[in-house]
């Protein structure tokens, strides 16, 4: 018996044959009227204008996608920007915060000022010399001098070497000036002795109301510049007269915004604030304010260089240190915000143009379907007569349907019936896990929100909405993570996928950043110039190397205060697989601990601080990517290693 399908097909052959008989013998007796559209000379006229029109809809079209676009990600980098300034402004505070005591300390020696009260007595310099010695050494600044009321240098630390300070007349020097006059300065300069740039502390040395001397701190920050240029952000420093002193890019150092007025040039040469160095204009060949306080500027490559050649644009922002009277200054390229609005405006082209091909396409076939209304009006007779036939047929395949229905209705029932079974089977192994992977979201959600509490009270509330959208980001990963923690409980292999080991390692570090800055932890990421993939789900590898992340801090809160702390993540790639390393310099591991890691339910940590399921919950995910977690011997600290499959390189 042929099925229903089969008649089908034999049907609409049958019909298509008579169809062609019936048209081939009506053409054959007579030929049907064709309708010839006569030239009109105003139907040409309003068709050119309507081709004009269309084509200046699709140049609006794409000039507006271009400037939206562009406007987008010019705002999306000024944010970026914004944001990066402020972590440069304050990371620099921090250091010059951290010696300001120093002046203060040699203020109240008892030792300086007698040498100040007794300046010829050579034992008393001898003993200053060695004590200053070990203070700059103790402290980590570059140099540490006494300086008499007329300028003279009476005692160095670096009374040693021979470029050494003690004997020098440093009486032009502005710090200098202004610690005589009774305030307490800082100064940035290139040393007139060692030729080396610091940031100069000065302060007064007093004794019963009289001033006897000063006290004053050099310090190199020097250091400060050598991380900006390892990273890719174009960052600046400038000083009030718009000379600038640090810059990510060597070429740019020691050159000027502006060029310098006879007088600032003037008294810069009088102070030697920068020794013999020229400080050249940098070549600005464009310049555009922009709202919000932007500028939009093009840096030329130097003199011999054509100025509209490799001078890409760049979006300025500039953050004001009013003490100090500096001005931090970020650079964004906006080539690739120009490459997306060229982008979005060749994409609004090519949709425009698809738009109207298609609405040329319809038309074509409204007007062959009126062509073809008559040649279907002859064959509605014999699709009459073939309807009696068809609706045999039909009806076989309406019960044949219904038959299909009700068994795929059974089988959803079915399936549904199952799923319910197998959610309450896991509801039982899901409650442990829950309680450990959702106490560190928890614990980052309480401190963000406390520091929201304190930002509110000091109406920064630019920085407190900053909180409240990490708070949000917080809760939307713990959704992610109860989803995860119901995979893992099912014991249900997820697929594996390349993931980039970079953007897992900045995901999980979002969480503890925050308790990095309050602990005062050095944290350092060494992944190499190019980004390593590691086959694996990028979810559960945040959790595991969170955890990781959070059991070293814990460590490290345990050292004695003012102890350093660090934590270290590096990542390396062999043929056939990917490590991943995190160490810290903590206590480390007791030799039951290291014999006892991944044991569910076991912890070093004080009661009620930790279940002892994140290591043993952080293996199994690691083996269920078909790799391996494991604790190695380090000298000090404890280092944990996470081996994963390599994704294949893209050829």
């Amino acid at each position: 018996m042929p099925a229903p399908s089969d008649n089908i097909a034999e049907v609409a052959r049958d019909t298509a044959n008579a169809a062609a008989n019936e048209v081939a013998s009506g053409a054959a007796g007579a030929r049907l009227p064709v309708a010839r559209p006569r030239p009109s000379r105003r139907w040409s006229r309003r068709k050119v204008m309507g081709w004009c029109a269309a084509l200046a809809g699709g140049m609006v079209l794409a000039l507006a996608a271009y400037r939206w676009t562009e406007q987008s990600s010019t705002e999306r980098l000024r944010a970026a920007g914004a944001q990066r300034l402020e972590v440069y402004a304050a990371s620099l505070e921090n250091l010059l915060d951290k010696y300001d005591f120093l002046p203060h300390m040699l203020e109240l020696d008892k030792d300086v000022q007698a040498l100040l009260a007794h300046p010829e007595d050579p034992v008393r310099r001898q003993e200053m010399n060695g004590y200053l010695e070990r203070q700059s050494r103790q402290a980590g600044s570059r140099i540490i001098y006494i300086v008499d009321l007329q300028g003279r240098t009476l005692a160095a630390s670096n009374w040693r070497q021979k470029d050494s300070f003690v004997g020098d007349d440093i009486g032009f020097r502005p710090y200098l000036q202004d610690a005589l006059r009774g305030r307490p300065s800082g100064f940035y300069g290139v040393g007139t002795t060692s030729g080396e740039p610091g940031y100069f502390y000065a302060r007064g040395v007093h004794r019963d109301g009289r001033m006897l001397g000063v006290a004053v701190v050099k310090v190199n920050i020097e250091a400060l510049e050598r991380g900006w240029m390892q990273g890719a952000d174009k960052v600046m420093l400038a000083d009030a007269n718009g000379v600038l002193f640090l810059s990510s890019a060597p070429a740019w150092k020691y050159h000027t915004l502006r060029p310098l007025p006879a007088g600032v040039r003037a008294r810069l040469d009088q102070t030697r604030q920068y020794h013999r160095l020229p400080l050249p204009p940098l070549r600005i060949v464009r310049d555009e304010a922009r709202a919000g306080g932007t500028r939009v500027v093009a840096i030329g490559a130097g003199a011999g260089h054509d100025a509209r050649a490799g001078t890409p644009p760049l979006l300025m922002q500039t953050r004001s240190l009013a003490p100090r009277q500096w001005t931090f200054i970020y650079l964004s390229d906006l080539s690739q915000a120009r490459a997306s609005a060229r982008a979005a405006m060749l994409f609004a082209c090519l949709a425009y143009g698809f738009l109207l091909l298609l609405f040329l396409y319809v038309r074509q076939r409204l007007r062959a379907r009126a062509q073809l209304q008559d040649a279907y009006n002859n064959l509605e007779a014999m699709v009459a007569e073939r309807t009696a036939r068809l609706e045999h047929t039909t009806q076989s395949l309406i019960d044949e349907m219904d038959v299909r229905r009700q068994a795929e209705q059974q089988l959803h029932r079915t399936q549904n019936e199952l799923y319910q079974a197998g959610k309450m089977a896991v509801l039982g192994q899901m409650s442990a896990s829950i309680t450990h992977e959702l106490n560190q979201p928890l614990t980052a959600l309480r401190t963000m929100a406390d520091n929201a509490v304190l930002l509110f009270d000091r109406g920064r509330m630019a920085e407190a909405r900053e909180n409240l959208a990490k708070i949000s980001q917080i809760v939307a990963r713990m959704g992610t993570i109860t989803g995860k923690l119901k995979s893992f409980a099912r014991k249900s292999n997820a697929g594996l996928a390349p993931v980039s080991v970079h953007t897992a390692v900045s995901n999980a570090l979002v969480l503890v950043e925050r308790r990095m800055q309050l602990d005062k932890v050095a944290f350092t990421f060494d992944i190499g110039p190019a980004d390593i993939y590691a086959l694996c789900d990028s979810n559960r590898l945040e959790q595991v190397l969170l955890n990781l992340m959070s059991n070293a801090l814990d460590a490290l809160a345990t050292l004695e205060r003012g102890a350093p702390r660090e934590l270290a993540v590096s990542v390396a790639r062999t043929p056939a697989s990917v490590l991943i390393r995190v160490a810290d310099n903590g206590p480390g591991l007791s030799g039951e601990a290291r014999g006892r890691l991944f044991e569910p339910f076991f912890t070093t940590k004080p009661q009620g601080e930790g279940l002892g399921l994140g290591l043993a919950i952080s293996e199994q995910i690691v083996r269920d990517f078909g790799g391996s977690l494991r604790a190695e011997p380090t000298d000090t600290g404890a280092c944990f290693v996470i081996e994963l499959q390599a994704a294949p390189l893209e050829r």
